[in-house]
């Protein structure tokens, strides 16, 4: 299981780029040094409650957003945990699966031409 400092670490970061936010601006929006706000997005240090704050602001998100892990997995994980729910679909529930998965698949590979 990973630390909460490396989950954290990664949901900011992920946050702040769904927000086209370079790592400088929000480091310069909390008031700490752009080397410390890379040390919390690589969970190397976990920051205190004060900065905790700030980023929320910053980020305009909320705590339970800032602190939604479940998504963060490794590749493994993510198949492990779409299997399990895989076990307990249905013949149709897996059609409709394939088929957005075919769907997805096909536009992807349609993007990359």
């Amino acid at each position: 299981m990973k630390s909460i400092s490396v989950l954290l670490g990664k949901r900011i970061k992920e946050i702040r780029e769904s927000k086209n936010i370079k790592q400088v601006n929000l480091a310069n929006m909390i008031d700490i040094e752009p080397t410390n706000l890379s040390k919390i997005e690589k969970g190397i240090h976990l920051p205190k409650e004060e900065t905790i704050n700030k980023i929320l602001v910053a980020l305009n998100t909320d705590i339970n957003n800032l602190f939604y892990f479940e998504h963060i997995q490794t590749k493994d994980e993510l198949i492990n945990s779409i299997n399990l729910i895989l076990q307990d679909a249905t013949v149709s529930d897996l059609q409709f699966f394939y088929r957005t998965l075919n769907a997805y698949n096909e536009n992807k590979q349609n993007n990359n031409k």
